[in-house]
């Protein structure tokens, strides 16, 4: 009996298998929307530029010379992801804790990651990377030793540079895994935090000058975007005069949309004369900086850069009901493409697909409800013995789900899969500690959830 006791984590890593079988056969062999087919083309042809993030692309070329196509990032994301997640639950388990253990390998399970992992996305790649680094950091606490922060700090490093906003999510994790007398005291701790951001901020621009990726201009879409919102929200033209657009006001009421920049983009008919094209034809070669133009904007207009801001982040975290404009919760087919590579509908990815849309439109899959959780699970989980885990997965969901206030141009729930992931498994880590938390401090913990929960529900009816 008690050598069945020992060995029985081992179940942990199968039913990891199993879980990743399930979304592997039912997605295989890896589902590619728009973003997949433009990285996979760079990726075989070496023309990379940094609209999407090149690490991904550098990373999916090398994987390309042992398997084409989809599959071996499919294989990567699930590997990530579920054996990230297994490394978690096995060290919980390891502490004599088998229940709560198998609690945090359930959160796995959670309907949008089961959909979403299926497809080969950037979201997907970085929410199994910080999976892998919270196991290792499991380790680190458990264990010590210096292996789990020499593994996990590059692998952060690396989920940074797979999104602009990637920092957010990895910054706790990483000075969680460094040594304690890098953040024992207050002063060390904003400096090695301070420290931290630079190192996983330069992450990205590293990364792209060395795989030599072409500048896109990607950051333009962020700035058009709030110069939209601004001149909505303040009935003032803060676009750069030389668009030399008759009243721009008029005009960009026409085109502001505050779920998404896509219609100031160069792929939606008939394009804004405010938009892409316009900018890049007529702005760029004047010189202009996008950023001191836009923080110039934002300092002269701050009250209607707010309101923008706010109306976008209800949507993109589902405070408010949903538009019709809104993309799909999930992708469920491929995007055409010139290899052909195929997704065949089966009842498995019907059932997943069918799950995850069926939660999209509760509180499971609200990602404010999750951020709001991640606050409460952050106020209590400062005293508690698993305070070294609690803390820097429910801190990474709030900065990372947070984060989206300001570094958002569009609305879909793919972006919020680590935030959904990271406040399950603080949140179930904090429920492990029920005892050694007073009521009144569950009470004023998760209150304030609870209130946006019922805000979110109310605005629906």
């Amino acid at each position: 009996m008690e050598r069945a006791r020992q060995h029985g984590w081992l179940a942990l890593p199968l039913a990891a298998l199993a879980a990743a079988w399930l979304t592997a056969f039912a997605y295989w062999p890896g589902l590619m929307s728009w973003d997949a087919i433009r990285q996979y083309s760079e990726a075989i042809t070496g023309d990379i530029d940094d609209w999407h993030p090149p690490l991904m692309q550098w990373i999916w070329a090398r994987l390309d010379r042992v398997h084409p196509g989809p599959t071996p990032m499919l294989l990567l994301q699930l590997g990530l992801y579920w054996g990230g997640l297994a490394l978690l639950a096995a060290i919980i388990w390891k502490q004599g804790r088998p229940r709560l253990a198998w609690a945090l390998l359930a959160c796995g399970l959670l309907p949008l990651g089961m959909a979403l992992m299926g497809a080969v996305l950037k979201d997907c790649l970085m929410a199994g990377a910080l999976l892998t680094a919270a196991g290792l950091l499991a380790v680190r606490v458990t264990r010590g030793g210096r292996i789990p922060a020499l593994l996990g700090i590059p692998l952060l490093l690396a989920a940074s540079a797979l999104r602009f906003n990637g920092f957010a999510a990895c910054l706790p994790l990483m000075v969680a895994l460094l040594p304690d007398r890098y953040w024992r005291t207050w002063p060390r701790f904003a400096l090695t935090s301070l420290l931290a951001t630079a190192a996983l901020m330069a992450a990205m621009p590293i990364a792209n000058r060395l795989i030599g990726a072409k500048p896109s201009g990607v950051e333009l879409s962020l700035i058009i975007f709030d110069l939209g919102g601004i001149t909505e929200h303040s009935g003032t033209n803060v676009f750069p005069a030389q668009l030399a657009v008759p009243d721009p006001v008029r005009v960009n009421h026409g085109c502001y949309r505050p779920n998404k920049w896509d219609s100031y983009s160069d792929w939606v008919e008939p394009e804004c004369p405010l938009g892409w094209s316009a900018w890049t034809e007529t702005v760029t070669p004047t010189g202009l900086r996008p950023y001191q133009f836009w923080a110039r904007a934002l300092l002269s207009h701050p009250i209607a850069y707010v309101s923008h801001r706010l109306a976008h982040f209800a949507i993109n975290a589902r405070l408010v009901p949903l538009s019709d404009t809104i993309e799909r919760p999930v992708p469920v087919k491929n995007a055409p493409n010139p290899w052909a590579f195929p997704l065949t509908p089966n009842p498995l990815l019907t059932a997943l697909d069918t799950l995850a849309v069926a939660s999209a439109h509760t509180p499971m899959g609200w990602p404010i409800v999750w951020i709001a959780l991640a606050a409460g699970t952050l106020f209590l989980g400062w005293r508690v013995p698993s305070a070294r885990l609690i803390v820097p997965l429910a801190l990474s969901a709030l900065l990372y789900g947070g984060g989206y206030l300001v570094f958002s141009v569009a609305a879909e729930l793919r972006y919020h899969l680590w935030t959904e992931l990271a406040a399950a498994l603080a949140t179930v880590l904090v429920v492990g500690e029920g005892r050694a938390i007073p009521p009144r401090r569950w009470l004023l913990a998760y209150a304030p959830a609870a209130t946006i929960t019922l805000i979110a529900i109310a605005a629906r009816l």
